[in-house]
C-alpha cells in the first residue's frame, strides 16, 4: 500500500536561516492515490512577528499566533504522522529547509531521517511544462483545479490543492482507462460481436503520425515518473 502525505507550510518570512519560522503546517493523506481524510493541521507560535510581506501573502496576524502551541509541542506527533511515508510538496527546498531549521532548534535530526521521499511538484511541472509559470496557482488553471476558495494562501488548503494537482501531473497509466458505461442496475454492460466476417484493412502509419505517436509515448513516460510498461516490453521482446 503506497502511502504519501501532500504537505505545504506557511512562514514569517522567506528565510529559515535568517530566523524566520514556521507558522502552520498542512498535511493531506493519500492511499494508493486516494485521498484518506486522515489529514492534519497545526498553527504555530513562531515567537516572532511575520514580515509585513508575508502577512499580505497568509493573512495570519501575529495576534492569532500568540496563544498556539510551539513546533517543539506537536513534534512528536507530526512525525509520528510523516513517519516512512512519501512527502509531497510544491518547491520541497522551501519547506524541508525550514522543518529542518525548526527541528534542529529542538535538537532532533533532519527532516529526512523520518520520511521515506520527497517529491517536489515544481521540479516535475518544470520538466513537464518547461517555460511556462508553474505556480500552484498556475498548475490549478492548467489542470482545471478549482482554487477559487484560495483568496490567500493557507498551508492545508493548499494542500489540498497540490494533493488535487500531484494526481493529475502523475495520471500516467490512469488516463488509459475507459468508462465504458453501465447499465440501470450499475453493473457494467458487455456487448459481443463476431469480427469472423469483417475484411479490415491495415494502414500503416506515416512519418508525422509515428512522431506524434513517439512524443505521446514520451510524454506518458514523463508523467508516469517511467513506470509504463510497454518500453520494458518492447525492451524485452527485442532482447
Amino acid at each position: 500500500m503506497t502511502r504519501q502525505i501532500v504537505l505545504d507550510t506557511e512562514t514569517t518570512g522567506l528565510s529559515a536561516e535568517n530566523g524566520d519560522r514556521i507558522i502552520e503546517i498542512g498535511c493531506v493523506e493519500l492511499l494508493n492515490r486516494k485521498l484518506t481524510g486522515h489529514n492534519k493541521h497545526f498553527y504555530l507560535n513562531p515567537e516572532r512577528d511575520s514580515h509585513e510581506d508575508a502577512l499580505k501573502v497568509h493573512g495570519i496576524s501575529n495576534e492569532f499566533l500568540k496563544d498556539k502551541p510551539k513546533f517543539v509541542a506537536v513534534a512528536d506527533e507530526l512525525l509520528d504522522y510523516l513517519q516512512g511515508a512519501e512527502i509531497i510538496i510544491h518547491n520541497a527546498a522551501f519547506d524541508v529547509g525550514f522543518l529542518n531549521k525548526e527541528l534542529e532548534l529542538i535538537g532532533r535530526p533532519p527532516f529526512k531521517q523520518f520520511i521515506g521521499s520527497v517529491t517536489d511538484t515544481l521540479v516535475m511541472a518544470k520538466e513537464m511544462y518547461p517555460g511556462k509559470r508553474n505556480s500552484l496557482d498556475a498548475l490549478c488553471d492548467r489542470l482545471g483545479v478549482d482554487n477559487s476558495g484560495r483568496t490567500l494562501h493557507g498551508a492545508l488548503l493548499d494542500a489540498e490543492l497540490l494533493a488535487d494537482v500531484y494526481i493529475n501531473l502523475t495520471r500516467g497509466q490512469d488516463a488509459l482507462l475507459i468508462d465504458l458505461g453501465a447499465t440501470d442496475s450499475g453493473s457494467a454492460s458487455t456487448v459481443r460481436i463476431e469480427l469472423g466476417g469483417f475484411e479490415l484493412p491495415v494502414l500503416a502509419a506515416n512519418e508525422q503520425e509515428l512522431a506524434a505517436h513517439e512524443d505521446l509515448l514520451k510524454q506518458l513516460d514523463k508523467s508516469s515518473g517511467g513506470k509504463t510498461v510497454w518500453r520494458a516490453n518492447a525492451q524485452n521482446s527485442v532482447a
